[in-house]
């Protein structure tokens, strides 16, 4: 996937140390609740439930009994139980692998995205805006937790989160409210910047898109999501394959960043070729990064040419143009800073 043209006021307000908005509520939200939703939780996902504490939240993923992905998620235990956020690509299937349980136990299911909504503030000035808004308890609320804020007749989780490798904040609001929310962000000086600029923002912070960046025939460790992996907890679907693997050493491929040395972006599946000539990856996603003033593709490379500095080549279907692999994230914004 390449990346469109993009806005450069947009992407200067994310990047030049003010702030952008982007409205995400077409991600999925799914709340779980009832006595046994821990324990049902606990046996289809990759991280520990027993270790999330009341309002705060936690990466995790869904995988099959061959330990692939099916879906990466977050999940925020709130006072009504626990709020599943994940991606539209994989909401219908985060809700048939929970239906299932519905009938089994104290388990109960509800589809909250059409309730709901979701906005992200995303720059170095993004705790500015939300203190503005939403108050100053929100805008220092520490990785991992959340914070309940009032707004209006409602009230808000607001979560710290990044998308962009820059400070940010993730609210969620029922969808009553969410025009209000918006317009208040918005005017507190949150610019809105478009889907084409947030998709060179994200692949600048190495963040992988489900259906573009990886998809049910990844090992869940090959995408680097081992924050949402528990190598200690109990049984749960596919863990005795990412175990096995972790106790082998590495994955045989991984997600990983190469700069190009030109500034034109490669087509998605465009191989990665070594110096030797031998075939070592494909690219998944590609974009010109201004930052770095040259084109930047993430792409999974076998595990021998993950070192960064490593030299290879990209095979677009017209030419072959010349890259080095690099640590991601490819920019490294104000999330990377000293930061609550």
């Amino acid at each position: 996937m390449m990346a469109k043209t993009i806005s450069t006021s947009e992407y200067s307000a994310v990047r030049g140390g003010g702030a952008g908005l982007i409205d995400q509520s077409a991600r999925g939200r799914i709340l779980v609740s009832g006595s046994e939703a821990v324990m049902f939780l606990n046996g289809l996902i990759t991280n520990d439930m027993k270790t999330l504490v009341a309002n705060s939240w936690m990466t995790a993923a869904f995988a099959n009994v061959q330990g692939r992905l099916l879906a990466a998620v977050r999940i925020a235990h709130r006072e009504d139980g626990f709020l599943i956020d994940t991606e539209s690509a994989t909401r219908e299937t985060v809700i048939t692998l929970l239906d299932k349980f519905t009938l089994a136990g104290d388990f109960h299911l509800q589809d909250l995205t059409d309730r709901t909504a979701m906005f992200s503030v995303q720059g170095k000035g993004a705790p500015e805006i939300i203190s503005r808004v939403l108050g100053e308890e929100a805008a220092n609320v520490e990785r991992q937790k959340i914070v309940n804020a009032g707004f209006g007749d409602e009230v808000v989780n607001v979560i710290r989160a990044t998308h962009t490798a820059e400070d940010g904040f993730d609210v969620f609001i029922g969808a009553n409210g969410s025009s209000k929310l918006g317009d208040e962000l918005s005017a507190g000086g949150a610019a809105s910047f478009s889907n084409a600029t947030f998709e060179t923002l994200r692949i600048e912070a190495g963040v992988p898109l489900y259906g573009i960046d990886m998809d049910e025939n990844n090992v869940v460790t090959e995408t680097n999501l081992e924050d949402a992996v528990s190598f200690t907890k109990g049984c749960y679907l596919g863990q005795e394959i990412i175990v096995r693997i972790k106790h082998r050493g590495h994955v045989a491929k991984k997600l990983s960043g190469v700069i190009l040395d030109d500034a034109t972006p490669v087509p998605r599946n465009s191989k990665i070729i070594s110096s030797e000539g031998k075939e070592i990856g494909r690219v998944t996603s590609s974009t010109f990064s201004p930052r770095l003033g040259r084109a930047i593709a993430l792409g999974y490379l076998k595990y021998d040419f993950l070192a960064a500095g490593t030299e290879v080549k990209v095979a677009a279907p017209e030419d072959e143009a010349n890259a080095t692999v690099t640590d991601l994230p490819f920019v490294r914004g104000s999330w990377h800073e000293k930061r609550p």
